[in-house]
């Protein structure tokens, strides 16, 4: 099959998983250049324009210090929507070959979706790799492909293990567990004394399950966009099976919950103290604020410790979540575009406002290192010192996620086994099974060869 052929099903897979195409206006590069209505004042006005989308509540602040800083070019900046929603206008500029921005804000795991189908600048040509030691080896891993760069990266989701101090006190939960064994054991002991859940096992958030997979051992792809035409699926190997085999051992003692997360009946039951712990990232503490946890009674009852490991003496962090700033291949001025991907939300200001605001986790390596964020005290952690002790190890110590072309079809499979598991009606090592059939199947009908 033609790479031609292979990109149009693609596309037709963002639209059928909700990254439909929408009807809109305006054209990209020049056009959108000369015509975009900024929400942002630009400064120097006879400067050239680069037009940006971006979602991060701060985003008005980091536009307006790079604005403020360059005299050779401004951002004209336009929050179209959060994640999903600016897929969709995205996707529609693609297909359309016109209507994208210069620069667009992506998450990692949603990259190699826009590289095969051309609509991404390799932005090592335009002085990415200049700013390579600034950024740990996953977190560059994310955004790279090769020598290839596709993003310039900002925030990212290093994970960690959220817990209620409150109940760990009163069932006689003396630390954190360290290890899933003991996060299993830990469970049931709460269980048995009349306790709530321990956690959650949400069908919503399969990008979890394929961290805590890939922290077990598993390599679910591979896959080099300089061959387009090749990847590898693994999505039913032992150490797959194995962790979707103990969650589904959890959900069936009733350990842990089966509540769909970023809801308001899983955020009611966070704040009520219906679950011990939450396994999520390094982002989530400004999502719970945000959503109201930690302003009530429950104020000051939460910590946060490293993730549990499956194997102590060979401890391996994941992440979930992220993003980037990529050039998009409409931009008509691509080295000025790269100038403000890497140059958007880079500055010491706006990574100081992010990360003490709680809008992000910053990647940058000269902030991680400094003492003044090791030992910032987090009000929703009671003034623990969690970027110190639980994230920036985490984030230093990991290694990037391969990610296939076809994520979001992945993780529309695996949350539909996730729901299955929920609903008694599978076990894990079915459920794995299950995802690599229908991701195989999927991948050999786009002209795929499966390794």
């Amino acid at each position: 099959m033609k790479k031609r052929a292979l990109i149009a099903g693609l596309t037709a897979l963002v639209m059928a998983a909700g990254l439909a195409a929408c009807s809109g206006g305006g054209g990209g590069g020049a056009d959108a250049n000369a015509n975009a209505k900024c929400t942002n004042k630009i400064i120097h006005k006879d400067a050239p324009k680069v037009t940006a989308w971006a979602w991060y509540p701060n985003t008005q602040l980091v536009v307006d210090n790079f604005n403020k800083s360059h005299t050779d070019v401004q951002v004209c900046w336009n929050n179209v929507g959060q994640g999903g929603d600016e897929y969709d206008k995205f996707q529609t500029a693609v297909s359309a070959k016109k209507g994208a921005p210069d620069v667009v804000m992506l998450e990692a795991d949603h990259l190699a979706n826009y590289v095969i189908q051309g609509a991404l600048v390799d932005i090592s040509k335009y002085g990415a790799n200049k700013v390579k030691k600034n950024f740990s080896a996953g977190a560059w891993k994310d955004v790279s492909v090769g020598d290839a760069v596709y993003a310039a990266p900002i925030d990212g989701g290093p994970m960690g293990l959220i817990y209620r101090k409150d109940i760990f006190a009163k069932y006689g939960i003396t630390k954190p567990p360290a290890t899933w064994d003991e996060y299993a054991a830990d469970a049931q002991k709460v269980k048995d004394a009349g306790g709530p859940l321990f956690g959650d096992l949400g069908g919503n958030v399969p990008a979890v399950m394929m961290a805590l997979q890939i922290q077990k051992g598993a390599h679910p792809f591979q896959y080099d966009p300089t061959k387009p035409k090749e990847v590898g699926v693994k999505l039913d190997d032992p150490a797959s099976k194995q962790v979707l085999d103990y969650w589904a051992g959890l959900v069936k003692k009733g350990l842990v919950g089966t509540a769909d997360q970023f809801t308001a009946e899983y955020i009611s039951g966070v704040v009520g103290g219906k679950y011990a712990t939450y396994v999520s990232a390094a982002w989530a503490p400004g999502y719970l604020t945000g959503a109201g946890v930690g302003k009530g009674n429950d104020k000051g009852q939460f910590a946060v410790a490293p993730l549990p490991q499956w194997d102590p003496s060979n401890p391996v962090s994941v992440n979930w979540g992220g993003s980037a700033f990529a050039v998009t291949t409409q931009a008509k001025d691509k080295k000025l575009a790269a100038e403000v991907a890497l140059g958007l939300d880079a500055d010491p200001a706006s990574l100081e406002n992010g990360w003490k605001n709680l809008v992000i986790f910053p990647l940058n390596q000269t902030v991680l290192k400094s003492k003044e964020i090791a030992d910032y005290p987090l009000d929703f952690f009671g003034g623990q010192k969690a970027y110190g002790e639980v994230y920036i190890p985490a984030e230093n110590g990991y290694k990037g996620f391969t990610y296939s072309p076809f994520q979001v079809y992945y993780y529309a499979q695996l949350q539909k086994q996730l729901t299955a598991i929920n609903g008694g009606k599978i076990d894990g090592a079915g459920a794995a099974a299950a995802v690599q059939d229908a991701v195989v199947k999927y991948a050999k009908q786009q002209g795929f060869t499966v390794k």
